[in-house]
């Protein structure tokens, strides 16, 4: 696996999402209390929804389109598991989020 900075952290949207584009893939990037970081698919597996646009409750991210809701650390849907977006180990190196490809 690859380290890759996506963003600088204070590009990132408090306490949402933010869209990344990395080599055609399109990833979500969730800025939480605390700086904490979370990188996820940024489709939504129902209808393709862009869930950095989604609402976030509780470290929980709900689809703007159909309101289907992912843990953002896990990536399982909280309403079905055999539903989930792939999640990628994320950190904060020298004010960038750090993700792993």
């Amino acid at each position: 696996m690859k380290q890759v900075p996506l963003i600088r952290l204070e590009d990132c949207r408090e306490n949402g999402g933010t869209f990344v584009e990395h080599d055609g893939l399109e990833l979500a990037v969730f800025r939480l209390a605390g700086d904490t970081i979370h990188v996820i698919d940024n489709a939504c597996p129902h209808a393709s929804g862009n869930l950095s646009g989604g609402e976030v409750v509780d470290g929980v991210v709900s689809c703007p389109w159909h309101f289907w809701q992912f843990n953002l650390a896990t990536g399982v849907c909280i309403d079905s598991e055999q539903a989930k977006v792939k999640t990628f180990e994320a950190n904060v190196v020298d004010g960038w989020v750090v993700v792993e490809l």
